[in-house]
């Protein structure tokens, strides 16, 4: 009797396991190495603006404290500083909890002199010599001032000896990249800027996006006379200049102040996403999954917004980066402009201002360049990241 035919085992190995879109998008994504360093220096900055004042040298409120004898110092100065103790009334409004500090930095409890490296000390006094930036020849050197040390200690309950509640009072500080013109952190301000440059970038793409896939949506699925009348009014926006309609937004709102900076730019970028998805909507609505919709009862907005806008995530996450790095340069320029974000808010271009006002001194060249620099390496990452994911969602594009 003939034995049962043995069962074909089909060859292993042939078939590669099946994988979602979601997959080779990433594969794509992670092999591209400039959207990577891109994405990379993203992080890092968001890192920065969302631990803030915690992170920052100079943690008073908008890092905005102003030492006028140390204005336009070069990078890694490095001064005493004496610390005055304020009265007790602005000592309790300066505590902050740990929210709070995160919030709007912490208050300043000490009025604070630039002082040189030597003092003395007798048995109730501490004399300093204040820091003076600049010396001639023919100057004089500065007097000496007194202290009484009891007005210094922190604590007036202990006892301590002169030389503890001198050192307690004398501290050392290092200005990185130096000071500005009011003779502020240079460090600190422009890690406090990516707060202004990233949280603008954020609300401007939020409410273009929502705007622009509404109005798109609407457009190309309606069609008709709708399609007519919202083409024109995308036309008729389109043709204004950005910064002319930032200007006209604020005028409206009659303010100029961070917020109104954000809401402003947001409304002039809803168009490049009203007519990508527009043209989507135009190309999608005739499909057979939404013919198949339509049969089986479906409400439009149903179909819109469960339907065909998901289909759209690629093109609009590429639109949302390249609009992303928009933004921060167009805040940038209405803040160099005056226009934008309001001292002693520090904004990245208004930083680049107030360095261009000192072009021609050793100072203007790094209060120009380090803002400058910033903008440009944000804006270009956000650039890179944005071709990566064009190249990620491309089927065309090889997986690496």
């Amino acid at each position: 009797m003939a034995g049962a035919a043995a069962p074909i085992q089909a060859p292993v190995g042939t078939l590669a396991p099946a994988r979602p879109p979601s997959y080779y998008v990433r594969r794509r994504l992670v092999g591209n190495l400039p959207a990577m360093l891109g994405l990379g220096f993203i992080m890092l900055c968001t890192l920065v603006a969302l631990l803030g004042y915690w992170v920052l040298p100079d943690n008073s409120p908008n890092a905005n404290n102003s030492l006028v004898a140390l204005q336009k110092q070069p990078p890694g100065l490095r001064r005493n500083i004496l610390r005055i103790p304020l009265p007790d009334s602005a000592r309790s409004a300066a505590r902050v909890g740990l929210l709070g500090l995160w919030w709007g930095g912490q208050p300043l409890a000490y009025r604070e002199v630039p002082i040189e490296p030597k003092y003395r000390t007798t048995a109730d006094s501490l004399f300093v010599r204040p820091f003076q930036s600049y010396h001639s020849s023919s100057s004089a050197p500065v007097a000496e001032q007194g202290f009484v040390l009891t007005s210094l200690a922190k604590d007036k309950a202990v006892s301590s000896s002169p030389q503890n509640i001198a050192e307690q009072a004398i501290s050392s500080r290092t200005y990185l990249l130096g000071t500005d013109k009011a003779g502020r952190d240079e460090l600190s301000r422009l890690l406090l800027g990516t707060r202004i440059s990233l949280g603008i970038g954020l609300v401007a793409v939020l409410i273009s996006v929502v705007l622009g896939m509404a109005i798109g949506a609407v457009a190309g699925y309606v069609g008709g006379w709708v399609d007519s009348l919202l083409l024109g009014l995308m036309t008729v926006v389109w043709s204004i200049p950005g910064i002319m309609l930032v200007i006209a937004i604020s005028l409206a709102l009659d303010s100029k102040g961070v917020w109104t900076s954000f809401v402003a730019v947001g409304l002039t970028m809803w168009v490049d996403v009203a007519r990508v998805v527009r043209g989507q909507m135009l190309s999608l609505r005739e499909k057979t999954f939404v013919e198949a919709g339509r049969v089986l009862g479906l409400p439009q907005s149903r179909l819109i917004w469960r339907h065909l806008l998901p289909n759209m995530t690629g093109p609009l996450i590429v639109l949302a980066t390249s609009n992303f790095a928009a933004a921060i340069l167009l805040e940038a320029g209405l803040s160099f402009l005056g226009l934008g974000v309001q001292p002693p808010a520090p904004s990245w271009g208004l930083m680049v201002n107030e360095g261009f006002q000192l072009l021609g001194t050793e100072a203007g060249l790094w209060l120009t360049l380090l803002p400058g620099l910033a903008i440009s390496l944000l804006v270009l990452s956000f650039n890179l990241l944005g071709n990566g994911l064009r190249d990620a969602y491309d089927p065309k594009t090889p997986v690496g």
